[in-house]
């Protein structure tokens, strides 16, 4: 069964065969997609990337730098946008490499029209999952940046699975003092139970070991 596209988003091709790249083009138009096209690399990351999901279409073979080249550009940069790798000229060792640094798919030219759809569509909802992921990171952040100090010392004992008296005894104040911080803290980070509180703080943790976030 063929993936369902979304049209709301941005599909970018770089190839330098005119031919084969407007007829990229026109295939994903065909489907609704919106879509920019370059014939070089350098073109493609002089252009701002767009707020939407979006998906990159990926000639290996490119005057300049590759499309191989690119992939690696990109992550040294920390864009993170989906590839679906497209050649006339690919082997076993390219298309691992490709797939090992994260492609979608690795298609070798000529290709059904409807693996290309496919592979765009697999591309586009990694990419719509992750700018919802990084939006919920960010008002996570954002929540957890209103706590005082105090709050985030009681969050963090909370997170571990220590009980109120614990914390209390710990930090050197009350158990009421402590109920009365957990409650604030539950209110500040919008969390309706202490497991949705947990899984907050973790997913703070997680990000903060992660240099790529």
């Amino acid at each position: 069964m063929a993936a369902k596209l979304d049209t709301h988003a941005v599909v970018f091709v770089v190839d330098d065969d005119d031919a084969i790249r407007d007829a990229l083009a026109d295939l994903l138009c065909s489907v609704g997609l919106q879509v920019r096209a370059f014939r070089t690399a350098s073109e493609f990351l002089e252009h701002s990337a767009p707020s939407a999901a979006a998906c990159l279409v990926l000639d290996v073979r490119l005057p300049g730098l590759g499309g191989l080249d690119l992939q690696a550009e990109l992550a040294r940069r920390n864009i993170d946008m989906p590839i679906v790798f497209v050649t006339g000229h690919g082997d076993i060792p390219m298309a691992v490499r490709a797939m090992k640094a994260g492609a979608v798919e690795f298609l070798v030219k000529p290709f059904r029209e409807q693996d290309l759809l496919d592979a765009v569509a697999a591309a586009l909802e990694r990419d719509r999952d992750a700018l919802e992921d990084r939006a919920t990171l960010a008002s996570l952040r954002a929540r957890y940046a209103t706590l005082s100090a105090r709050e985030r010392e009681v969050l963090a004992r909370v997170a571990r699975g220590m009980r109120n008296k614990q914390v209390a005894a710990e930090l050197g104040v009350s158990e009421v003092t402590i109920k009365l911080h957990r409650h604030r803290v539950m209110q500040k980070m919008d969390a309706r139970t202490l497991a949705s509180l947990v899984r907050m703080y973790d997913r703070l943790h997680a990000a903060q070991e992660s240099p790529a976030e």
